[in-house]
């Protein structure tokens, strides 16, 4: 199947200038123009940006998305490249996840802090509670 510009951009919510530019980059070696030279996407091109996305949402910034790609071009001498970099991100992946959890933990705390505090009508009757009192989950992230 084919796509034009307009088709991609409303398939993947990415930016008709946005997908100008991955192309001018060389994200889409292999992709097709018409006689006219309008870009004529094909599920190849799709299929690439589903894993440059998943390498934006990791934090990978482009130039590096950009050396992956060349790396696919490259063919198997690039397999151990190709597999190092996915274990790098899988791993600085699941320390922003790790750091997320902390930041959702310590939110869940002063949601219930704040919540039974409201519920009291004072900080007093939360502010000075034995460990006990405050759910086991969230003891850890009281300050």
């Amino acid at each position: 199947m084919h796509y034009s510009i307009g088709e991609v951009s409303d398939i993947t919510g990415i930016a008709a200038s946005t997908l100008r530019y991955y192309d001018r980059e060389g994200m889409f070696p292999a992709m097709e123009r018409s006689s006219g030279g309008i870009r004529v996407f094909s599920e190849t091109e799709l299929a690439t940006l589903k894993v440059i996305a998943c390498l934006k949402s990791s934090g990978m910034p482009i130039k590096d998305i950009k050396e992956f790609l060349d790396w696919c071009q490259e063919g198997d001498p690039s397999i151990g490249k190709r597999r190092e970099m996915f274990h790098r991100r899988l791993t600085e992946v699941e320390s922003q996840i790790a750091e997320l959890e902390r930041t959702r933990n310590m939110l869940r705390y002063k949601c219930w802090y704040y919540d039974t505090a409201s519920e009291a009508g004072t900080e007093d009757a939360v502010r000075d509670l034995p460990d006990d009192a405050i759910p086991e989950d969230l003891r850890d992230y009281r300050i």
